[in-house]
């Protein structure tokens, strides 16, 4: 499947403030805000600034100057929300990415869990 941007996704309407955020932490290649249905104390999304449909497409197509800023994103969110391994007991990092991996927003997006412990993400297959 060809990676095809939607400029019109909820993430590019945010990146372009046409709708609000709870910004945690911002770059010039990445942005991290609130998600606004948490399923943990804390849940960051961090997503990149360019049009990357999946963690697959940026990873191929990013500069290494966005693949570098995003990365240090992550840590630095980490230690704003007190979920990093030297300061706190850690958290979950999630990349959903298509039909299969229940990826409702067509932008990559990078989720941090955190501030409490979390169950297993999957079950075996039987």
């Amino acid at each position: 499947m060809p990676y095809t941007y939607d400029s019109d996704n909820i993430f590019a309407k945010i990146l372009r403030g046409e709708i609000p955020n709870s910004t945690v932490y911002e770059t010039e290649h990445t942005l991290a805000f609130k998600d606004i249905q948490p399923a943990a104390p804390v849940h960051v999304l961090i997503i990149p600034k360019g049009p990357y449909v999946s963690y697959d497409h940026f990873a191929a197509e990013a500069s290494d100057a966005e693949i570098v800023d995003f990365t240090r994103a992550v840590n630095e969110v980490c230690k704003i929300t007190g979920v990093k391994m030297d300061d706190g007991n850690g958290f979950r990092a999630i990349a959903n990415t298509g039909h299969d991996g229940v990826q409702d927003v067509p932008h990559f997006h990078l989720h941090i869990l955190g501030g409490r412990r979390l169950g297993r993400m999957i079950q075996p297959a039987s």
